[in-house]
C-alpha cells in the first residue's frame, strides 16, 4: 500500500483551511473519515503536511547493536537456542523487550541463520512407516 498523493493532500488541507469540516472535505475528495480526520488534526496540531515515512528507516536496525556480544555468546553457549529463548534472556538479563523479528533481523545481519540442519534430521520412522526425506 502506497501513501496518497501529495497533491491530494494539499487539496483536502486547502478545503480544510477555507472553512470546510475534515469529514465534508474528505467526502469531497473520497478519503475515508478516518484519513481526512487524522491529515486534519496532523496540519492543526503539528503543520505537518507530509506523509509519515513507511517502512523501516536507515538505521533503526541498531536497536540489538550495543547487545552484540552477549547475542553472539548466546549462540557460543548453546548453538541450538530458540529465538523465543534468546528474547527471555534478553528480557531477563538485560531488561530488554524486542519482537522475535528484530532478534532474527540482528543475527541475518550478522550472517547467522537458525535454519535446521542436518544434526537436525529425524533419526528414524515409527514402525512400520518410511522416514520422510531429510531437509536439503
Amino acid at each position: 500500500m502506497r501513501s496518497l498523493s501529495q497533491d491530494l493532500r494539499g487539496r483536502f488541507l486547502h478545503a480544510v483551511a477555507t472553512g470546510a469540516s475534515a469529514r465534508a472535505a474528505g467526502r469531497r475528495f473520497a478519503l475515508s473519515p478516518t484519513t481526512a480526520i487524522r491529515w486534519a488534526k496532523a496540519w492543526h496540531e503539528h503543520g505537518a503536511q507530509a506523509a509519515k515515512p513507511r517502512g523501516r528507516q536507515p538505521g533503526q536496525g541498531a536497536k540489538l547493536a550495543e547487545h552484540a556480544r552477549f547475542l553472539l555468546g548466546l549462540l557460543e553457549e548453546r548453538r541450538d537456542i530458540t529465538l523465543q529463548e534468546v528474547a527471555g534472556r534478553l528480557a531477563g538479563e538485560r531488561g530488554i523487550t524486542v519482537a522475535l523479528s528484530t532478534i532474527w533481523r540482528f543475527y541475518a545481519q550478522q550472517g547467522i541463520t537458525f535454519k535446521k540442519d542436518r544434526a537436525c534430521r529425524r533419526a528414524a520412522a515409527r514402525a512400520g512407516r518410511r522416514a520422510a526425506a531429510g531437509l536439503v
